[in-house]
């Protein structure tokens, strides 16, 4: 641990800027400017440089890149779908969730429509959330109230809930397509521009 902290200091913009001008000192001895005091010199020389000297800059946080966030992300639908797969809904709430699971395996499928989402935090952290949070809540919470509306008859039937809820979730991930296709949008017009721009 000392001698890591001891070579860092080695290789430090102070040690660096400090021995730059501690040179310097010499070379004033040498020619006889420094005369007698020439340690003295030498070493407030020394000192001035490394006071002087820019801090060091600490590293970055390495927080892994949007891609690599997209890919932990698909991993975990992997994992939802097939919790999905053993939930029995009732007809209605089952086709919502097709359309909203559809939607999302085309938004996280590898290739360039996931290159243009990675460059979109919000719309990965709103997929994180809705693979990781929203959609295995409102199911949950959907399973758990079915069962004690079977002990209460007559009270609200916990389906609308969860239809409105994936209906709610398809709409956000719509917006989000819908965002993705103006990129490529513009981009296709910047690129017509640049093209006449460039014909004269």
């Amino acid at each position: 641990m000392a001698t890591s902290k001891f070579l860092g200091y080695l290789e430090s913009r102070k040690n660096l800027t400090g021995s730059a001008l501690g040179v310097a000192g010499l070379a004033l001895t040498f020619t006889g400017v420094a005369g007698a005091y020439w340690p003295v010199v030498v070493a407030g020389l020394y000192g001035a440089g490394a006071l002087l000297a820019p801090p060091e800059r600490p590293p970055l946080p390495d927080f892994p890149d949007p891609s690599a966030q997209l890919d932990e992300v698909r991993a975990d639908f992997g994992r939802l779908r097939d919790y999905l797969a053993d939930i029995e809904l009732p007809p209605a709430a089952s086709g919502r969730l097709t359309e909203l699971t559809d939607l999302l395996t085309a938004l996280l499928d590898p290739g360039w429509v996931a290159e243009i989402l990675a460059r979109d935090p919000e719309g990965v952290h709103a997929l994180s959330r809705a693979v990781r949070q929203d959609v295995p809540e409102a199911v949950d919470t959907f399973v758990r109230t079915r069962w004690w509306t079977r002990l209460t008859p007559g009270t609200e039937p916990p389906e609308r809930h969860l239809e409105r809820q994936l209906t709610l979730l398809h709409e956000e991930f719509e917006r989000l397509a819908a965002t993705l296709r103006d990129i490529e949008a513009r981009r296709q017009e910047s690129h017509t521009r640049y093209l006449e721009d460039r014909s004269g």
